[in-house]
């Protein structure tokens, strides 16, 4: 336990020397401000709106960056110090390949989670204080179950850049690979059911098919959020699907969660497997 401390103690240091946690949480404070006073702006309305839209807003917008940070964050981690020299020294310590993947998993992790504290929190303390007869609870419910959402799936991508880091021989590819799967989970999979939608001209499986959106943990985390609201479903295009699903928002928590558990152990039977 002591080394896996370390471990991450070292990954967090690092990240607060390099600014990481800095600049992920002033730029999801500017942004997070920006769109609860701005979101409305292009309907002709400026100023907060409402929760709901705020969160779906928030949401959409954290669908694209918390992935491509997470992915950023750790791409580099196994690969990198293999490059570096330094993972053959880790290795000849008494730590097993486990503890090493899980001590720069709890240090990262624990630079995602207070950025989306931090930055996220901004906003929801900016709200409480500047927004007259605004429901206190509702905003605490409604941002706490959006930034542990974010959370849960900022440490999702976190634990699939481990895999692809410890694939590969090459920093540069392990980048490569991680933008592929940004844009395959973020982009490309809902397009894909679209088409699939659209070419089975109604005769593939409906009720299979709202299942399958829990193979996107992109889509699990949108589900928790957009349609957590009345009123707030009319944009949810292929995840409509998602209200045929018998799941509660603690289901689809509980299925990021296991998003987390499965990926990390698959990065580290792929880790174990690594020739250094």
């Amino acid at each position: 336990m002591n080394q896996v401390r370390n471990i991450a103690r070292k990954e967090f240091s690092d990240g607060l020397r390099n600014r990481w946690l800095l600049a992920i949480s002033l730029l999801f404070a500017v942004l997070a401000v920006g769109i609860a006073w701005l979101g409305a702006a292009a309907s002709g309305q400026l100023g907060f709106t409402s929760i709901p839209a705020t969160i779906a807003s928030l949401a959409s917008l954290a669908t694209f960056l918390m992935p491509l940070i997470a992915l950023l964050l750790a791409y580099d981690a196994i690969v990198g110090e293999e490059e570096s020299g330094t993972l053959m020294l880790l290795l000849t310590y008494p730590l097993g390949h486990g503890q090493i993947l899980m001590g720069k998993f709890v240090g990262h992790g624990l630079i995602l989670a207070l950025a989306t504290l931090l930055g996220f929190g901004c906003a929801a303390l900016a709200i409480a204080v500047l927004v007259e007869d605004i429901s206190l609870s509702t905003l605490v419910w409604a941002f706490g179950r959006f930034m542990v959402s974010s959370t849960l799936l900022g440490w999702v991508f976190l634990a699939m850049a481990y895999v692809l880091s410890s694939k590969v021989s090459e920093k540069s590819r392990a980048a490569g690979l991680a933008l592929g799967v940004w844009f395959l989970f973020v982009l490309v999979f809902d397009l894909l059911l679209l088409a699939l939608l659209v070419l089975s001209e109604g005769h593939f499986s409906a009720t299979l098919l709202p299942w399958l959106l829990l193979l996107n943990p992109a889509d699990i985390y949108r589900l928790i959020n957009l349609s957590g609201f009345e009123g707030e479903s009319g944009g949810l295009g292929v995840l409509s699907l998602g209200s045929e699903l018998p799941f509660s928002t603690d289901m689809l928590g509980f299925c990021l969660l296991l998003w987390v558990g499965v990926s990390l152990w698959l990065a580290y039977a792929v880790f174990r497997r690594r020739s250094v």
